[in-house]
């Protein structure tokens, strides 16, 4: 059986530490979100996807999936 997957992830900015719990997208990586503090336009981490995937607390669902991401 499968694990549901989680679609909230509460996304940091590491310029300010502001967080905030965003819906991530289900079929699509997110590779720029502004932050809503300090506007910093945070992309992902080398070796990661997403901004999820870099600076959330859930994975992106592709990846949660096993799946291929942003391709």
């Amino acid at each position: 059986m499968t694990k549901p997957l989680v679609t909230d992830s509460e996304i940091t900015c590491p310029e300010c530490g502001f967080k905030k719990v965003e819906t991530m997208p289900t079929d699509a990586c997110q590779w720029f979100y502004e932050c809503e503090s300090c506007h910093a336009v945070l992309s992902p981490k080398p070796g990661d996807c997403c901004v999820y995937c870099s600076y959330g607390t859930v994975q992106c669902p592709p990846i949660q999936s096993n799946k291929s991401c942003c391709n």
